[in-house]
Protein backbone atom coordinates (compact mmCIF):
# COMPACT_ATOMS: atom_id res chain seq x y z
CA UNK A 1 0.00 0.00 0.00
CA UNK A 2 1.65 2.88 -1.16
CA UNK A 3 0.10 7.08 -0.54
CA UNK A 4 2.46 8.21 -3.76
CA UNK A 5 -0.73 8.19 -5.92
CA UNK A 6 -2.21 11.69 -6.36
CA UNK A 7 -1.48 15.14 -5.93
CA UNK A 8 -1.27 17.07 -3.18
CA UNK A 9 -3.91 19.25 -4.32
CA UNK A 10 -7.12 16.98 -4.74
CA UNK A 11 -9.57 17.51 -1.95
CA UNK A 12 -11.58 14.07 -2.34
CA UNK A 13 -12.55 13.29 1.35
CA UNK A 14 -13.55 15.78 4.37
CA UNK A 15 -13.04 14.30 8.06
CA UNK A 16 -14.42 16.26 10.77
CA UNK A 17 -11.27 15.46 12.43
CA UNK A 18 -7.34 13.98 11.84
CA UNK A 19 -5.65 12.67 14.75
CA UNK A 20 -1.85 13.87 14.96
CA UNK A 21 0.36 12.16 16.91
CA UNK A 22 3.08 14.94 17.23
CA UNK A 23 6.89 14.10 17.62
CA UNK A 24 8.57 17.09 19.21
CA UNK A 25 12.21 15.50 19.75
CA UNK A 26 11.34 13.01 16.44
CA UNK A 27 12.96 9.59 17.06
CA UNK A 28 15.07 10.70 20.12
CA UNK A 29 14.48 9.05 22.94
CA UNK A 30 17.12 8.43 26.01
CA UNK A 31 16.06 4.59 26.46
CA UNK A 32 17.46 2.10 24.02
CA UNK A 33 14.36 -0.49 23.89
CA UNK A 34 15.84 -3.51 21.35
CA UNK A 35 12.08 -3.55 19.61
CA UNK A 36 11.63 0.24 19.18
CA UNK A 37 11.33 0.93 15.18
CA UNK A 38 10.86 4.41 15.74
CA UNK A 39 14.37 4.52 17.08
CA UNK A 40 15.55 3.81 13.59
CA UNK A 41 13.42 7.13 11.91
CA UNK A 42 16.21 9.15 13.27
CA UNK A 43 18.21 7.74 10.55
CA UNK A 44 15.42 9.99 7.71
CA UNK A 45 17.15 13.30 9.06
CA UNK A 46 21.09 12.87 9.34
CA UNK A 47 22.55 16.11 11.60
CA UNK A 48 19.44 17.35 12.92
CA UNK A 49 18.95 18.45 16.15
CA UNK A 50 15.74 17.12 16.76
CA UNK A 51 13.89 19.69 18.52
CA UNK A 52 10.77 21.20 17.16
CA UNK A 53 11.01 24.81 16.77
CA UNK A 54 8.69 27.68 17.72
CA UNK A 55 7.44 27.95 14.15
CA UNK A 56 6.41 23.90 13.79
CA UNK A 57 4.82 23.82 17.45
CA UNK A 58 2.75 27.44 16.60
CA UNK A 59 2.02 25.95 13.30
CA UNK A 60 0.49 22.45 14.87
CA UNK A 61 -1.89 23.79 17.48
CA UNK A 62 -3.22 26.45 14.96
CA UNK A 63 -4.12 24.66 12.24
CA UNK A 64 -5.17 21.29 14.41
CA UNK A 65 -7.55 23.21 16.19
CA UNK A 66 -8.73 25.54 13.11
CA UNK A 67 -9.70 22.21 11.36
CA UNK A 68 -11.68 20.68 13.51
CA UNK A 69 -15.26 20.38 13.08
CA UNK A 70 -16.02 18.72 16.22
CA UNK A 71 -16.52 20.17 19.64
CA UNK A 72 -13.54 18.02 21.43
CA UNK A 73 -9.65 18.89 19.60
CA UNK A 74 -7.10 16.36 20.33
CA UNK A 75 -3.54 17.51 21.19
CA UNK A 76 -1.06 14.01 21.43
CA UNK A 77 2.23 13.83 21.97
CA UNK A 78 4.79 11.13 21.24
CA UNK A 79 8.42 10.01 20.07
CA UNK A 80 10.92 8.99 20.84
CA UNK A 81 10.70 10.69 24.03
CA UNK A 82 8.52 13.81 24.21
CA UNK A 83 9.39 14.91 27.84
CA UNK A 84 13.08 15.54 26.47
CA UNK A 85 11.71 18.99 25.20
CA UNK A 86 11.41 19.81 28.78
CA UNK A 87 8.46 21.60 30.76
CA UNK A 88 9.41 25.03 29.42
CA UNK A 89 8.21 23.67 26.18
CA UNK A 90 4.57 22.32 26.78
CA UNK A 91 4.07 26.07 29.01
CA UNK A 92 4.37 27.27 25.43
CA UNK A 93 1.91 24.82 24.14
CA UNK A 94 -0.80 25.69 26.58
CA UNK A 95 0.07 29.48 25.88
CA UNK A 96 -0.47 28.51 22.31
CA UNK A 97 -4.09 26.90 22.77
CA UNK A 98 -5.22 29.15 24.99
CA UNK A 99 -4.82 31.52 22.32
CA UNK A 100 -6.29 29.66 19.60
CA UNK A 101 -9.27 27.69 21.04
CA UNK A 102 -12.04 28.89 19.53
CA UNK A 103 -15.82 29.19 21.85
CA UNK A 104 -17.72 26.03 22.28
CA UNK A 105 -14.47 23.94 22.28
CA UNK A 106 -12.38 21.73 24.55
CA UNK A 107 -8.70 20.26 23.94
CA UNK A 108 -7.62 17.17 25.09
CA UNK A 109 -3.96 17.11 26.11
CA UNK A 110 -2.08 13.40 25.69
CA UNK A 111 1.71 12.22 26.34
CA UNK A 112 2.81 8.92 25.85
CA UNK A 113 6.28 8.15 28.18
CA UNK A 114 8.80 5.98 29.25
CA UNK A 115 8.16 7.56 32.62
CA UNK A 116 11.85 7.80 33.24
CA UNK A 117 12.28 11.44 33.12
CA UNK A 118 9.10 12.46 34.90
CA UNK A 119 9.69 15.08 37.95
CA UNK A 120 7.24 16.27 40.94
CA UNK A 121 7.49 19.89 38.55
CA UNK A 122 6.34 17.61 35.56
CA UNK A 123 3.60 16.08 37.67
CA UNK A 124 2.26 19.36 38.60
CA UNK A 125 2.46 20.33 35.41
CA UNK A 126 0.46 17.39 33.99
CA UNK A 127 -2.22 17.49 36.70
CA UNK A 128 -2.64 21.60 36.21
CA UNK A 129 -3.31 21.04 32.73
CA UNK A 130 -5.27 17.99 32.75
CA UNK A 131 -2.72 15.84 30.46
CA UNK A 132 -3.93 11.86 29.85
CA UNK A 133 -0.45 10.45 30.27
CA UNK A 134 0.22 7.09 28.50
CA UNK A 135 3.00 5.76 30.27
CA UNK A 136 5.04 2.24 28.68
CA UNK A 137 5.14 -0.34 31.27
CA UNK A 138 5.69 -4.31 30.14
CA UNK A 139 5.19 -5.99 33.31
CA UNK A 140 6.68 -6.93 36.38
CA UNK A 141 10.56 -6.08 36.81
CA UNK A 142 12.21 -9.45 34.84
CA UNK A 143 9.70 -8.67 32.43
CA UNK A 144 9.75 -5.29 31.74
CA UNK A 145 13.94 -5.15 31.82
CA UNK A 146 14.31 -7.79 29.04
CA UNK A 147 14.00 -5.00 26.25
CA UNK A 148 13.07 -2.25 27.63
CA UNK A 149 16.80 -1.02 28.24
CA UNK A 150 18.74 2.26 28.59
CA UNK A 151 21.78 3.23 26.10
CA UNK A 152 23.82 1.30 28.11
CA UNK A 153 21.40 -2.05 28.35
CA UNK A 154 20.68 -1.15 31.82
CA UNK A 155 17.00 -2.07 33.03
CA UNK A 156 14.53 0.61 33.02
CA UNK A 157 11.54 -0.68 35.65
CA UNK A 158 12.82 1.20 38.65
CA UNK A 159 12.72 4.46 37.38
CA UNK A 160 9.71 3.54 35.06
CA UNK A 161 8.20 2.71 38.23
CA UNK A 162 9.31 6.27 40.16
CA UNK A 163 7.68 7.87 37.82
CA UNK A 164 4.48 6.11 37.49
CA UNK A 165 4.00 6.73 41.69
CA UNK A 166 4.86 10.52 41.26
CA UNK A 167 1.63 10.11 38.46
CA UNK A 168 -0.57 8.94 41.06
CA UNK A 169 0.87 10.96 43.76
CA UNK A 170 -0.59 14.47 41.83
CA UNK A 171 -3.49 12.63 40.87
CA UNK A 172 -2.40 12.98 37.06
CA UNK A 173 -4.63 10.81 34.97
CA UNK A 174 -2.79 8.36 33.45
CA UNK A 175 -3.14 4.69 31.80
CA UNK A 176 -1.06 1.81 30.95
CA UNK A 177 0.97 0.84 27.41
CA UNK A 178 2.10 -2.87 27.25
CA UNK A 179 4.32 -4.18 24.33
CA UNK A 180 3.64 -8.19 23.54
CA UNK A 181 6.84 -9.52 22.76
CA UNK A 182 8.29 -12.86 22.51
CA UNK A 183 9.44 -13.10 26.06
CA UNK A 184 6.28 -10.88 27.80
CA UNK A 185 3.69 -13.23 25.22
CA UNK A 186 4.32 -16.28 27.84
CA UNK A 187 3.30 -14.32 30.64
CA UNK A 188 -0.31 -12.77 30.30
CA UNK A 189 -1.69 -13.45 33.80
CA UNK A 190 1.27 -12.32 35.53
CA UNK A 191 1.30 -9.04 33.59
CA UNK A 192 -2.18 -8.21 33.69
CA UNK A 193 -2.40 -9.12 37.15
CA UNK A 194 0.58 -6.81 38.52
CA UNK A 195 -0.86 -4.10 36.39
CA UNK A 196 -4.77 -4.32 38.04
CA UNK A 197 -3.25 -5.30 41.54
CA UNK A 198 0.18 -3.78 42.10
CA UNK A 199 -0.43 -0.63 39.57
CA UNK A 200 -4.15 -0.20 40.08
CA UNK A 201 -3.78 -0.01 36.47
CA UNK A 202 -7.74 0.69 35.28
CA UNK A 203 -6.76 1.36 31.31
CA UNK A 204 -4.60 -0.98 30.09
CA UNK A 205 -3.38 -1.20 25.95
CA UNK A 206 -1.65 -4.35 24.92
CA UNK A 207 0.23 -3.42 21.53
CA UNK A 208 2.07 -6.58 19.74
CA UNK A 209 6.15 -6.36 18.84
CA UNK A 210 5.93 -7.13 14.95
CA UNK A 211 9.37 -6.23 13.88
CA UNK A 212 9.76 -6.96 10.36
CA UNK A 213 13.72 -7.58 9.30
CA UNK A 214 15.34 -8.43 6.10
CA UNK A 215 17.00 -11.99 4.92
CA UNK A 216 20.03 -10.68 7.22
CA UNK A 217 17.85 -10.14 10.18
CA UNK A 218 18.46 -6.00 9.99
CA UNK A 219 15.11 -3.69 10.69
CA UNK A 220 13.17 -3.29 7.74
CA UNK A 221 9.90 -2.07 8.85
CA UNK A 222 8.93 -1.35 5.31
CA UNK A 223 9.83 -3.97 3.53
CA UNK A 224 10.92 -7.11 5.31
CA UNK A 225 9.24 -10.57 5.05
CA UNK A 226 10.52 -12.20 8.28
CA UNK A 227 10.11 -10.55 11.67
CA UNK A 228 12.73 -10.95 14.27
CA UNK A 229 13.40 -13.25 17.35
CA UNK A 230 11.75 -10.37 19.33
CA UNK A 231 8.59 -10.45 17.74
CA UNK A 232 5.50 -12.11 19.35
CA UNK A 233 4.61 -14.86 17.52
CA UNK A 234 0.83 -14.96 15.74
CA UNK A 235 -0.75 -18.01 18.35
CA UNK A 236 1.22 -16.68 20.90
CA UNK A 237 -0.69 -13.25 21.06
CA UNK A 238 -3.45 -14.49 20.65
CA UNK A 239 -3.39 -17.02 23.49
CA UNK A 240 -2.11 -13.50 25.52
CA UNK A 241 -5.15 -11.77 24.72
CA UNK A 242 -7.72 -14.78 24.90
CA UNK A 243 -5.78 -15.86 29.14
CA UNK A 244 -6.20 -12.06 29.85
CA UNK A 245 -9.46 -11.84 28.46
CA UNK A 246 -10.96 -15.33 30.71
CA UNK A 247 -9.76 -13.25 33.62
CA UNK A 248 -11.24 -9.79 32.81
CA UNK A 249 -14.72 -11.20 32.26
CA UNK A 250 -15.14 -12.54 34.97
CA UNK A 251 -13.39 -10.45 37.39
CA UNK A 252 -13.02 -6.92 36.03
CA UNK A 253 -15.49 -5.38 33.65
CA UNK A 254 -16.67 -2.21 34.66
CA UNK A 255 -13.75 -1.85 37.13
CA UNK A 256 -10.99 -2.45 34.72
CA UNK A 257 -10.41 -0.88 31.14
CA UNK A 258 -8.80 -3.14 28.46
CA UNK A 259 -8.12 -1.29 25.19
CA UNK A 260 -8.66 -4.21 22.83
CA UNK A 261 -11.69 -5.96 24.58
CA UNK A 262 -13.07 -2.45 24.78
CA UNK A 263 -12.81 -2.20 20.65
CA UNK A 264 -14.26 -5.57 20.23
CA UNK A 265 -17.46 -4.98 22.66
CA UNK A 266 -17.98 -2.24 19.72
CA UNK A 267 -17.32 -4.17 16.62
CA UNK A 268 -20.02 -6.79 18.27
CA UNK A 269 -22.38 -4.15 18.91
CA UNK A 270 -22.05 -3.13 15.16
CA UNK A 271 -20.72 0.60 16.15
CA UNK A 272 -19.56 2.95 13.47
CA UNK A 273 -16.09 2.42 14.58
CA UNK A 274 -14.45 0.48 17.52
CA UNK A 275 -12.78 3.13 18.28
CA UNK A 276 -9.40 1.52 17.65
CA UNK A 277 -7.91 2.78 14.00
CA UNK A 278 -6.57 -1.14 13.69
CA UNK A 279 -9.91 -2.57 14.28
CA UNK A 280 -11.49 -0.22 12.12
CA UNK A 281 -12.72 -0.54 8.01
CA UNK A 282 -10.79 1.77 7.18
CA UNK A 283 -8.20 4.18 8.56
CA UNK A 284 -6.23 7.71 7.21
CA UNK A 285 -7.72 9.96 9.63
CA UNK A 286 -4.17 9.14 12.14
CA UNK A 287 -1.14 11.02 10.85
CA UNK A 288 1.97 11.45 12.21
CA UNK A 289 3.92 14.78 12.39
CA UNK A 290 7.52 14.81 12.54
CA UNK A 291 9.97 17.64 14.85
CA UNK A 292 10.25 19.63 11.92
CA UNK A 293 6.81 19.91 10.46
CA UNK A 294 6.83 17.25 7.94
CA UNK A 295 3.85 15.09 7.53
CA UNK A 296 3.41 11.75 7.20
CA UNK A 297 -0.08 9.20 6.04
CA UNK A 298 0.61 6.78 10.04
CA UNK A 299 2.90 6.70 12.74
CA UNK A 300 3.62 3.25 10.74
CA UNK A 301 4.72 4.69 7.36
CA UNK A 302 7.18 7.66 8.84
CA UNK A 303 9.02 6.98 5.47
CA UNK A 304 9.87 9.26 2.67
CA UNK A 305 6.77 7.44 0.21
CA UNK A 306 4.08 8.19 2.51
CA UNK A 307 5.57 12.18 3.51
CA UNK A 308 2.44 14.00 2.65
CA UNK A 309 4.10 17.39 2.91
CA UNK A 310 5.53 20.23 5.04
CA UNK A 311 2.97 21.70 7.18
CA UNK A 312 4.76 24.85 7.53
CA UNK A 313 4.45 24.74 3.23
CA UNK A 314 0.99 23.49 3.41
CA UNK A 315 -1.66 23.29 6.19
CA UNK A 316 -2.49 20.46 7.61
CA UNK A 317 -6.08 20.67 6.50
CA UNK A 318 -5.25 20.42 3.35
CA UNK A 319 -2.87 17.65 3.66
CA UNK A 320 -4.92 14.79 5.20
CA UNK A 321 -7.60 15.63 1.85
CA UNK A 322 -6.18 14.88 -0.52
CA UNK A 323 -6.70 11.60 -2.81
CA UNK A 324 -3.67 10.76 -1.53
CA UNK A 325 -4.56 10.04 2.01
CA UNK A 326 -7.85 9.21 1.07
CA UNK A 327 -6.55 6.28 -1.09
CA UNK A 328 -3.82 5.20 1.72
CA UNK A 329 -6.84 4.94 3.79
CA UNK A 330 -8.90 2.94 1.49
CA UNK A 331 -6.54 0.78 0.89
CA UNK A 332 -6.76 -0.98 4.23
CA UNK A 333 -10.02 -2.82 2.91
CA UNK A 334 -9.86 -2.83 -0.42
CA UNK A 335 -6.32 -4.71 -0.09
CA UNK A 336 -7.79 -7.64 2.11
CA UNK A 337 -7.26 -10.50 0.62
CA UNK A 338 -10.47 -12.94 -0.50
CA UNK A 339 -9.55 -15.10 3.03
CA UNK A 340 -10.04 -12.09 4.77
CA UNK A 341 -13.07 -11.39 2.90
CA UNK A 342 -14.76 -14.57 3.92
CA UNK A 343 -13.57 -14.95 7.53
CA UNK A 344 -16.12 -15.22 10.33
CA UNK A 345 -14.31 -12.52 12.32
CA UNK A 346 -13.70 -10.42 9.66
CA UNK A 347 -16.39 -8.01 11.30
CA UNK A 348 -14.05 -8.17 14.49
CA UNK A 349 -10.53 -8.01 13.19
CA UNK A 350 -10.64 -5.79 9.85
CA UNK A 351 -7.80 -7.39 8.74
CA UNK A 352 -5.61 -5.42 11.82
CA UNK A 353 -3.60 -2.67 10.88
CA UNK A 354 -1.87 -2.71 7.39
CA UNK A 355 1.66 -2.56 8.10
CA UNK A 356 1.28 -6.42 9.61
CA UNK A 357 0.38 -7.66 6.38
CA UNK A 358 3.18 -9.40 4.40
CA UNK A 359 2.70 -13.18 4.54
CA UNK A 360 0.32 -15.08 2.01
CA UNK A 361 -2.89 -16.97 3.06
CA UNK A 362 -3.20 -20.48 3.08
CA UNK A 363 -3.81 -20.71 -0.78
CA UNK A 364 -0.97 -17.96 -1.87
CA UNK A 365 -2.53 -14.99 -1.85
CA UNK A 366 -0.41 -11.89 -0.34
CA UNK A 367 -1.38 -9.78 1.75
CA UNK A 368 -2.09 -11.67 4.76
CA UNK A 369 -1.81 -9.84 8.45
CA UNK A 370 1.59 -11.81 10.45
CA UNK A 371 -1.01 -12.21 13.21
CA UNK A 372 -4.00 -13.65 11.48
CA UNK A 373 -3.78 -16.53 13.44
CA UNK A 374 -3.60 -15.53 16.87
CA UNK A 375 -6.53 -12.69 16.33
CA UNK A 376 -9.03 -15.69 14.34
CA UNK A 377 -8.66 -17.31 17.79
CA UNK A 378 -8.82 -14.91 20.00
CA UNK A 379 -12.22 -13.56 18.24
CA UNK A 380 -13.21 -16.93 18.32
CA UNK A 381 -12.95 -17.58 21.92
CA UNK A 382 -14.43 -14.57 23.09
CA UNK A 383 -17.64 -14.63 20.71
CA UNK A 384 -20.04 -15.57 23.44
CA UNK A 385 -19.15 -14.12 25.80
CA UNK A 386 -19.26 -10.83 23.84
CA UNK A 387 -22.98 -11.53 22.67
CA UNK A 388 -23.51 -12.35 26.36
CA UNK A 389 -22.06 -8.06 27.33
CA UNK A 390 -23.73 -6.81 24.17
CA UNK A 391 -27.04 -8.48 25.04
CA UNK A 392 -26.71 -6.54 28.43
CA UNK A 393 -25.81 -3.27 27.35
CA UNK A 394 -28.74 -3.41 24.78
CA UNK A 395 -31.11 -4.03 27.27
CA UNK A 396 -30.34 -1.16 29.83
CA UNK A 397 -28.57 -3.29 32.18
CA UNK A 398 -24.90 -3.36 33.66
CA UNK A 399 -22.28 -4.89 31.55
CA UNK A 400 -20.78 -6.09 35.21
CA UNK A 401 -23.84 -8.86 34.68
CA UNK A 402 -21.70 -10.82 32.82
CA UNK A 403 -19.01 -12.10 35.13
CA UNK A 404 -22.23 -13.44 37.32
CA UNK A 405 -23.40 -15.32 34.54
CA UNK A 406 -20.31 -16.35 33.53
CA UNK A 407 -18.71 -17.78 37.13
CA UNK A 408 -21.85 -19.66 37.14
CA UNK A 409 -21.90 -21.41 34.55
CA UNK A 410 -18.25 -22.06 35.52
CA UNK A 411 -19.57 -23.51 39.05
CA UNK A 412 -22.09 -25.70 36.93
CA UNK A 413 -19.67 -27.12 34.58
CA UNK A 414 -17.00 -27.82 37.28
CA UNK A 415 -19.76 -29.97 39.42
CA UNK A 416 -20.95 -32.01 36.12
CA UNK A 417 -17.32 -32.36 35.27
CA UNK A 418 -16.66 -33.72 39.10
CA UNK A 419 -19.89 -36.36 38.55
CA UNK A 420 -18.86 -37.55 34.86
CA UNK A 421 -16.69 -40.38 34.32
CA UNK A 422 -13.42 -39.71 32.86
CA UNK A 423 -14.44 -41.73 29.41
CA UNK A 424 -18.15 -40.18 28.97
CA UNK A 425 -18.62 -37.18 26.81
CA UNK A 426 -17.48 -34.26 28.28
CA UNK A 427 -20.69 -31.94 30.04
CA UNK A 428 -19.73 -28.71 28.03
CA UNK A 429 -20.70 -30.20 25.27
CA UNK A 430 -17.76 -30.47 23.13
CA UNK A 431 -17.68 -33.73 21.89
CA UNK A 432 -14.34 -34.55 23.07
CA UNK A 433 -14.12 -37.04 26.34
CA UNK A 434 -14.32 -36.08 29.82
CA UNK A 435 -10.44 -37.29 31.02
CA UNK A 436 -9.31 -35.22 27.82
CA UNK A 437 -11.40 -32.15 28.24
CA UNK A 438 -12.68 -30.24 30.98
CA UNK A 439 -11.53 -33.21 33.04
CA UNK A 440 -8.26 -33.38 31.96
CA UNK A 441 -5.35 -32.48 34.22
CA UNK A 442 -4.35 -28.20 34.67
CA UNK A 443 -0.90 -28.26 32.82
CA UNK A 444 0.77 -25.83 34.72
CA UNK A 445 1.65 -22.23 33.69
CA UNK A 446 5.46 -21.19 32.70
CA UNK A 447 6.80 -19.51 36.10
CA UNK A 448 7.63 -15.91 35.66
CA UNK A 449 11.52 -16.23 35.56
CA UNK A 450 13.33 -14.11 38.96
CA UNK A 451 15.27 -12.45 36.28
CA UNK A 452 16.08 -12.20 32.95
CA UNK A 453 19.13 -10.89 31.31
CA UNK A 454 18.37 -7.64 29.68
CA UNK A 455 19.31 -7.17 25.89
CA UNK A 456 21.24 -4.92 24.12
CA UNK A 457 20.33 -1.57 23.33
CA UNK A 458 18.99 -0.94 19.85
CA UNK A 459 21.99 -0.17 17.70
CA UNK A 460 21.63 2.91 15.67
CA UNK A 461 20.82 2.35 12.06
CA UNK A 462 22.85 4.26 9.76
Amino acid sequence: MSAAAGSAGDKVWSPEFVHILAKPAGAICNLGCAYCYYLDKEALYPGDRFRMSDDVVEAYIRQTIAMHRTPEVSIAWQGGEPTLMGVGFFRKVMALEKQNQRPGQSILNSIQTNGTLLTDEWCEFLAENDFLVGISIDGPQPLHDAYRVDKRGGGSFDKVMKGLRLLQKHGVKHNILTTVNRVTGDYPLEIYRFHRDELNADWIQFIPIVERVDPSGHPDDMGGENVSDRSVRAEQFGEFLATVFDEWVRNDVGSVFVQTFEAAVANWAGMPSSGLCVFDETCGRGVALEHNGDLYSCDHYVDPGFRLGNITETPIGELVVTERQHEFGMAKRDSLPDYCRNCDVLFACRGECPKNRFITTPDGEPGLNYLCAGYMSFFRHIDRPMRLLVDLIRSGRPADGVMRMLNAEDASLAAAVRDAGRNDPCPCGGGRKTKHCHGAARQARNEMPLSIEPSAPRPRVV
